[in-house]
């Protein structure tokens, strides 16, 4: 393993004015966003529109560090038949790749799930970083509930959390560790965190025991939030607030940077809360976006898979790209969003 070249990956990936995008959506995920939209979700509509994303000259060299990408998206060429990864190379961006399989029940634990996908990831993982792919994403899902989660759920998610990131590094990919505290309930803001706190502390623990270098991931977390159907949503400052209290309580500075996830917030509400975060003074980490909706439904809908709307699509993508940009530097003001609009 060869730490220097992982940290360097690691620090890239949370570049200050630049960040992650999540163009890593399952077969199934990406069929609702196009159902929505009215376009068919064929293997070509599915490239052509992620290749209008990665042909975004000024968002992907100005914006974005790294783009995630689900394994069907790895492997496909745009229509010249340039690799999609080789796109992302020359604007700039690094390529990665999301590694989990899915979730299923996890056993004596009814409402809970355990990520899988271990088996055969090390043999994967070779393959992957041969298409060019240097960073790798796992996403672990904690849901909030009556009497959930219980320890044995966070305990099992943060073991494979931590034997991916292991298995990672082995191969000289990148982890980006994502532990989710989902956001569908009615709990409050102070459930979440003290959920997310406990399912971080048990993630590091993990992560030092499989002896995973901390210098060489990134951390990938959900925001201290309120629930969405929680009657008492917290404010912008609460959630920055609270935010960056928790994680100065449980990451450690040696991680080069955490990228949030957007978890189902609005894309303004996800750059406003970013931002806020940035005002609160000097952070031991690398503090960044990696979104998927919060980037991308604005493009997808301004594209709607009409080859005449590739333009504007592109637009929509690169106005998020660099609201989220500016935010990532606290340089953003809601005053910009109307400008554009």
């Amino acid at each position: 393993m060869n730490l220097t070249e992982l940290n360097r990956i690691a620090t890239a990936m949370v570049a200050p004015g630049k960040g992650i995008l999540a163009a890593d959506e399952s077969s199934g995920t990406i069929k609702k966003r196009f159902d929505a939209i009215g376009v068919e979700s064929t293997e070509e509509n599915r490239r052509d529109y992620r290749e209008m994303l990665f042909r975004s000259k000024d968002a992907m060299s100005q914006y974005i560090s790294g783009v995630i990408l689900y394994d069907e998206t790895i492997w496909q060429n745009a229509k010249d038949g340039t690799p999609l990864v080789k796109l992302i190379e020359q604007a700039g961006a690094i390529p990665g790749i999301k590694v989990d399989e899915g979730t299923q029940g996890l056993p004596m634990c009814p409402g809970e799930l355990v990520t899988v996908g271990l088996d055969k990831l090390a043999d994967r993982l070779k393959k992957y970083y041969e298409r060019g792919a240097r960073f790798a994403k796992w996403r672990a899902v904690i849901d909030i509930g009556s009497g959930i989660p219980s320890m044995t759920a966070i305990s099992v998610n943060a073991h494979v959390l931590a034997r991916y990131a292991a298995l990672c590094q082995a191969a000289q990919i990148v982890p980006i560790v994502e532990p989710e505290v989902l956001m569908d309930g009615d709990h409050d803001i102070d459930r979440c965190y003290d959920v997310t706190q406990r399912v971080l502390n048990k993630t590091f623990q993990e992560l030092r025991v499989q002896r995973v270098a901390l210098e060489g991931m990134v951390l990938k977390p959900n925001m201290a939030i309120s629930g969405k159907k929680c009657a008492k949503q917290a404010s912008v400052e609460e959630v920055a607030e609270k935010t960056i209290r928790l994680l100065k309580a449980c990451v450690p500075a040696a991680v080069p940077g955490i990228a949030f996830l957007s978890g189902g917030q609005s894309d303004e509400e996800a750059t406003a809360h970013l931002n806020a975060m940035h005002k609160l003074g000097p952070l031991p980490w690398g503090l960044t976006f990696s979104y998927g909706r919060a980037l991308q439904a604005a493009p997808q809908k301004a594209w709607s898979g009409r080859p005449e709307n590739v333009a504007a699509g592109q637009r929509a993508f690169s106005h998020r790209a660099r609201m989220n940009g500016l935010a990532s530097k606290g340089e953003w003001q809601s005053s910009l969003e109307q400008k554009a609009a």
